[in-house]
């Protein structure tokens, strides 16, 4: 195959983990994390790192970017994108397929597109100066910056305006170093299932960790001294349990809610990945629910056509 990155995508529960390893298996890889949060140590039911998946055939798949940083600190795409270079260049040294595997929409689009403007940081300042402007205002004070500063800017929605802002801001004041990075030539494919099944998939995954530990795992995480803002931050199964934890909720809301919040979070996940493909990313969409293999002989075919 002609491509050096094979990236395997979809919503949560869709079964990625199952189907990257057993083509990391067939296809001599490894397997590069694209979650936001399994980035994270202590953090493991929560963000559903199922390492016991990577064991397939008496042996351990090598995977990457899980477990990379303590719970309580922050990751932002641009420390993804580190991470993800220098893991890439590794695997591959090792002639190596590396397989990019996550439902992180954001992170594996920087990848695709690249864009050395996530390395601009945030300017908290020049944010709360301008957070309660209307979006007319916004579009006004982006369209004072020099309009070569500003080719790069989504007018679509106020947040999109405040970062275009903020980019033009800083190259204003800041030259921004070209980083030389390598020739990604991926191929994508996406699992998929209809709604019913996946909102079946998500509860029935749900309540199975809910069984085997993921209160006690926030409880651990609010023991260290990790604050509530900052679980919050980690995601829908670390706010909605925290809630559940300080006497917000029953527990019979709690599996209610969650469960919904998280098939909200699939559709949005789904939303992020057609909009990747208006944007030019072809994906192959296979039908999650196939046999894991039945699926890597479609996804193998595919590869060698």
């Amino acid at each position: 195959m002609s491509e050096n990155l094979l990236i395997i995508l979809g919503p949560t529960a869709s079964g990625k983990t199952k189907l990257a390893v057993a083509l990391a298996d067939e296809l001599n890889g490894e397997i590069i994390s694209a979650d936001s949060r399994q980035v994270f140590k202590d953090m493991d039911i929560g963000t559903g790192k199922d390492l016991n998946e990577y064991q397939l055939n008496g042996k351990t798949i090598p995977y990457h970017l899980i477990n990379i940083r303590e719970a309580g600190e922050k990751y932002h795409v641009n420390a993804f994108k580190e991470d993800f270079y220098t893991a890439f260049s590794e695997i591959s040294d090792r002639n190596k397929l590396p397989i990019l595997c996550g439902g992180t929409g954001m992170y594996i689009h920087s990848i695709l597109q690249n864009h050395e403007y996530t390395a601009i940081p945030v300017n908290e300042i020049l944010r709360n100066e301008i957070q309660a402007f209307t979006k007319e205002q916004l579009q006004e004070k982006l369209n004072s910056y020099l309009e070569k500063l500003r080719l790069h800017a989504d007018y679509s929605s106020s947040k999109r305006l405040i970062r275009a802002i903020e980019i033009a801001d800083y190259l204003t004041h800041n030259e921004l170093v070209q980083v030389v990075r390598p020739t990604i030539n991926p191929i994508l494919i996406g699992l998929q299932s209809d709604v019913e099944t996946r909102r079946e998939r998500i509860i029935n995954r749900l309540n199975e960790r809910l069984k085997t530990g993921l209160i006690e795992e926030v409880e651990s995480l609010l023991a260290k001294g990790i604050d509530k803002e900052m679980l919050t931050f980690y995601g829908l199964e670390y706010k909605f349990i925290t809630s559940y934890l300080t006497n917000e909720m029953d527990y019979a809301t709690l599996k209610e809610r969650l469960g919904t919040a998280i098939c909200q979070f699939a559709k949005r996940q789904m939303t992020f990945f057609r909009k990747m493909e208006k944007d030019g990313v072809k994906i192959k969409w296979l039908n999650a629910d196939e046999n894991v293999i039945q699926l890597k002989e479609i996804v193998i075919d595919h590869l060698q056509h």
